[in-house]
């Protein structure tokens, strides 16, 4: 198998076309997801204009590439993920595009990594954020809380992804590509069970039509040709109209944006009162947390959560409420 991925012939763009077009073509010939096209394509621009704007990324190297990473931390004062996601764009640029890749280690002068508590609402704040959201997005908002699940992850869940059944909600292709499961908070299974019927009812009148069809990823789409078209691979929150996908072209449904979303749980944060810097991202620090504080294990919140490490688990243990009342000092063993 080894030997046979080795002489594996490697992927070359068609010279004829723009650098620009190339760096594209090659992303969608490895089937990267279309976000990290956009961010890996905007990254490589910056570069180039970094350096004038007409250098060919072929004139430059691995020190160019370290004076511009370090240029991000020092002068663009970006955050550490920011600078990694830089660099993945750049290797990618020379390793898949141009074919060289960046030879000896690089050694930018690093942006600092800051390690900050999370903000998390009380229990109460919660239950008065989430009553200041209405519609679909109020029912979005308390499966970030309920499941503990991230903006996209939300987003982008299908019918199949939900089982009443066992009360739980598959994840598929979560941070880093993995797949997990987590809850399915028993008292949101009527209002998520009505979400379907509306979805397939809609799902139905796009057949009547003639459309009906939603993107699933690429290979599955080759082994299972009619798979879009099936109830189970529907969006639970389809978008309002359809819209032509930027790749294929193809006219289907594709789910809502995550702006809406954000913005619904801004406005009911101010509404509610709440002086806290409130996002999607924080319903899911108070699903943590407040699990935590429910003596629920800290091994276990790490599956539900997703995380590769524990100890980006931990951090929520320094954010936790904990009553000091019930403890004993040592002064008082002796």
């Amino acid at each position: 198998m080894e030997s046979q991925k080795k002489n594996t012939p490697k992927f070359r763009p068609n010279p004829s076309l723009k650098l620009m077009d190339q760096v594209r073509e090659v992303l969608r010939y490895h089937h990267y997801a279309y976000r990290t096209e956009q961010t890996y394509y905007q990254w490589i621009l910056r570069y180039i204009y970094y350096f004038g704007g007409k250098t060919h990324p072929n004139t430059l190297g691995a020190k160019d590439v370290e004076r511009y990473l370090s240029h991000l931390a020092t002068e663009g004062k970006v955050s550490a993920s920011t600078q990694r996601q830089a660099l993945n764009a750049l290797v990618f640029l020379y390793r898949d595009v141009l074919d060289k890749p960046l030879a000896g280690e690089i050694a930018p002068v690093r942006s600092k990594r800051q390690q900050r508590p999370p903000t998390v609402l009380t229990q109460s704040e919660v239950q008065r954020l989430l009553a200041a959201i209405t519609g679909k997005h109020a029912l979005m908002a308390k499966l970030l809380y309920g499941g503990g699940l991230r903006l996209m992850e939300c987003i982008r869940l299908r019918i199949q992804d939900l089982d009443f059944g066992q009360g739980l909600i598959f994840v598929r292709g979560g941070k880093g590509g993995k797949d997990r499961t987590t809850i399915l908070p028993k008292n949101l299974q009527d209002e998520l069970q009505r979400q379907v019927q509306a979805v397939k009812v809609l799902h139905h009148q796009d057949f009547e039509e003639g459309f009906g069809e939603v993107y699933i990823p690429d290979a599955l789409a080759r082994k299972y040709p009619h798979a879009g078209r099936e109830t189970g691979w529907q969006w639970v929150f389809p978008s309002r109209d359809r819209s032509f996908d930027p790749r294929s072209g193809i006219e289907r449904r594709h789910h809502v944006l995550e702006s809406g979303l954000q913005k619904a749980v801004k406005r009911a944060a101010d509404q509610a009162g709440i002086d806290k810097k409130v996002g999607c991202h924080t319903l899911r620090h108070s699903f943590a947390t407040h699990m935590l504080e429910n003596g629920v294990n800290i091994r276990v919140l790490q599956e539900l959560l997703g995380h590769a490490d524990v100890k980006t688990t931990e951090i929520y243990t320094h954010v936790m409420a904990r009553d000091i009342r019930q403890l004993q000092s040592p002064q008082d063993r002796l």
